[in-house]
């Protein structure tokens, strides 16, 4: 475990002002490494908030080049880059802005050949693609290796969020046994409004992290951001469920002991 160097305390003096962060939170930050799937909009303002708040390895899968349409709400982004690989210049901005991450950039799309690789090698994931059969692979490989999931997603308008801790949450397979028809450009989409998801899919990381709060476990957070209207939804974890229904609860301990216990 490599500790807080000087330039980090002061870095991140304001946050761990936070009685319920503290230095031990922050260490817990510096010690974690956290996937995220697809870099658009959503998971690139993901990156951002964890990168500044102090994770110690981000690991950024998405596959494709930035397109111009996809320049409303990047903003890890520069307009020169357009048709260039996104997770490069991703991990170009975040290393400018916090030298102190490590970042890297993986140019290619969850698969069922890469997924179990890439959570082996995470403390926790944040589930931000653009399609349900990336999600899918990425929350049964987080089952089989028992690691936390954020799993955050937006439509238009309105947006959903909720935290999956394997053997103690329901998975997303329980929560979304039929997948929608989704397809990434049949709807309209505002920066703003992938921001703002974003901001809590990175909050929610932090805090399954920290200990800061309370995360949403078992719940999930419906937004209609039109509306500025938000309610949760208490989930139903399938005891039957083909992908977590064999869990034990024993995966809830080994989760504590990784993310939520500092060495010293």
């Amino acid at each position: 475990m490599t500790t807080l160097t000087p330039k980090e305390l002061e870095r991140y003096s304001r946050q761990i002002q936070l009685p319920d962060l503290g230095a031990q939170g922050q260490q817990a930050l510096k010690n974690t490494t956290a996937l995220v799937s697809g870099v658009g909009g959503l998971g690139g303002t993901v990156a951002l908030y964890l990168a500044v708040a102090g994770i110690g390895k981000l690991i950024l899968v998405r596959g494709g080049g930035l397109r111009l349409d996809d320049m409303n709400r990047q903003i890890l982004m520069t307009d020169d880059w357009v048709g260039k690989s996104r997770v490069a210049k991703a991990k170009e901005t975040l290393s400018q802005i916090n030298p102190d991450v490590e970042v890297e950039a993986i140019a290619e799309y969850i698969t069922a050949d890469n997924v179990d690789a890439l959570v082996q090698r995470s403390d926790i994931a944040l589930s931000c693609a653009h399609n349900f059969p990336e999600r899918d692979l990425l929350n049964a490989a987080c089952v089989r290796w028992h690691k936390p999931m954020v799993e955050a997603a937006m439509n238009s308008m309105e947006a959903y969020l909720t935290t999956i801790v394997p053997g103690q949450t329901p998975c997303l397979s329980c929560i979304f046994p039929e997948k929608p028809d989704w397809d990434r450009r049949a709807f309209g989409v505002l920066g703003a409004v992938s921001g703002t998801l974003a901001c809590l899919a990175a909050l929610e990381a932090i805090k399954l992290i920290t200990g800061l709060g309370k995360p949403l476990l078992g719940q999930l957070l419906n937004m209609d951001l039109a509306n500025v209207e938000f309610n949760k939804f208490h989930l139903y974890k399938d005891p039957d469920c083909p992908v977590c229904g064999n869990q034990s609860t024993k995966a809830e301990s080994v989760i504590n002991h990784q993310l939520l216990t500092v060495n010293h």
